[in-house]
């Protein structure tokens, strides 16, 4: 069975048209009106190995909250949908990070209990016009939608780009290895029977 799944999601802020597949190739078509945002997406994607597609209109003209927040979600509905009843799947991932002076850790449970627990200390506001609180606005979005359990530490860093591309290339990395189906798996990966 295919895992893929589209969510449409229309406010008065953010129209939104995404497409998200689990066992993609790493393909992404991104038109968000926040470049850095579609810069961490396209990572999250490679290195994923998942095709995501996202075309989206805000009021980017305010700032990029209301747009970085409703893509969080869309892709967390999307992926909630996408992993059905998640028989056979891992459940768990863990990924560490590299780049350049940053490391970054993401953990996850596909557990259907969301939870963001966030570390770190990012020494800039802003990257570009990109509001650096928005990292944490977006992944708290995608775990409650999603329901997964996330955790994102980093480790240390001094740049705040390389630190924030750490994490996104972490996320997509665990997220792979949370979501592959493990043939040994025999129904959902848990001893109470459902996720």
């Amino acid at each position: 069975m295919e895992r893929i799944a589209t969510v449409n999601r229309y406010t008065n802020e953010t129209k939104i048209d995404l497409t998200f597949g689990i066992d993609g190739e790493g393909k992404s078509s991104l038109e968000t009106g926040v470049p850095f945002l579609s810069h961490m997406l396209d990572l999250f994607a490679k290195h994923g190995q998942f095709d995501l597609n996202v075309d989206a209109k805000g009021d980017v003209e305010v700032d990029g909250h209301h747009t970085t927040e409703d893509i969080g979600i869309c892709i967390g509905q999307a992926l909630r949908e996408a992993l059905g009843d998640k028989k056979g799947i891992k459940r768990y991932g863990n990924a560490f990070v590299p780049m350049d002076e940053a490391l970054a850790q993401v953990v996850i449970d596909l557990s259907n209990r969301p939870h963001l627990e966030m570390r770190a200390e990012f020494p800039a506001q802003q990257v570009g016009t990109f509001d650096v609180e928005l990292v944490h606005e977006f992944l708290w979005k995608l775990a409650l939608e999603a329901r997964m359990n996330l955790h994102v530490i980093v480790h240390y860093g001094k740049n705040t780009h390389h630190m924030i591309e750490a994490v996104f290339k972490a996320l997509g990395r665990a997220l792979d290895e949370a979501t592959t189906i493990d043939p040994r798996i025999k129904g959902v990966p848990s001893t109470k029977g459902m996720l």
